[in-house]
Parts: C-alpha cells; sequence; structure tokens
C-alpha cells in the first residue's frame, strides 16, 4: 500500500514540515501541533501561530525492520537497512510522530526519555519530487 501526497497538500504543510510552527490556542493557550482548525483542547478556532524550539524527548519508539514501511521508504531501507521511528514529546508538550536519524549503526542505543532536537532531512521521493521535513536526531551528551 502506498500513502500519496499530493504536491498542493504537501506544500500547505511547508510551515509546519520545516519550520516547526504550531497553533496556540489563545483560549486556553493548549500549543496545537501539527496545526487543526479547531483547538483539540477547548475548541476555539482563534490561535496564534508559535514556532516551537525542536527539542524534546522520546516517549517511545519502534524499528521498522524490511518490508514494514510504506513502499516510498523503500530506497530508505535499502540504504540503510531497519530505521528507528518515535513519538517525540516536545519541550512544548505536543507528541509529534517522526522518524529518527543518525543512529542508524545502532538502534539498540536508542532509549526511551533520550534528548533529541529536530533536523530537515530527505523523507522520500514522490512524483520525481524530492520531499524534506523534520526528523529527529540524539542530543549528543555534554
Amino acid at each position: 500500500m502506498t500513502s500519496y501526497v499530493s504536491i498542493p497538500q504537501y506544500s500547505n504543510t511547508i510551515d509546519q514540515r520545516y519550520r516547526l510552527i504550531a497553533k496556540k490556542c489563545k483560549s486556553c493557550e493548549i500549543i496545537n501541533f501539527p496545526p487543526r482548525q479547531t483547538c483539540l483542547e477547548c475548541g476555539s478556532a482563534d490561535f496564534q501561530n508559535v514556532k516551537l524550539s525542536g527539542r524534546g524527548r522520546i516517549y517511545t519508539f519502534t524499528i521498522i525492520g524490511r518490508g514494514g514501511a510504506p513502499t516510498e521508504f523503500d530506497d530508505l531501507q535499502n540504504m540503510t537497512g531497519e530505521y528507528a521511528v518515535a513519538i517525540i514529546e516536545l519541550e512544548e508538550g505536543p507528541k509529534v510522530v517522526a522518524q529518527l536519524t543518525d543512529c542508524h549503526s545502532n538502534p539498540n542505543e536508542i532509549k526511551i526519555g533520550m534528548e533529541v532536537k529536530a533536523v530537515i532531512r530527505r523523507l522520500y521521493e514522490q512524483e520525481r519530487i524530492i520531499r524534506y521535513g523534520y526528523k529527529f536526531k540524539p542530543i549528543a551528551d555534554g
């Protein structure tokens, strides 16, 4: 099964994919990321844009083995073999799902609670266009 994201649909998410722009509810001050039409907490539609720090911690993760990913990630698996996907709890509170990067050589070193930061990387190629977005990499100790 292949997921498909059209060019206009992808372009509409550039602020969140490249700049980590979220929506902070003016009523309850909850940060909604990815941005939504209405607040998940109170239902308000009154928001202000906020830039997220891109820093967080691994809340949980899994390792995607060969044949376990959508077909647009075949090239990634051919180059790196298995790779990690995590739920990241951002400093500002929201949780996001993202690939981990810069830890392919030893996925056994990935730990829940590990500090990570967002980096812009190649996600996949579709319609002969390379799609970029955020991944998270471990923050080196000290």
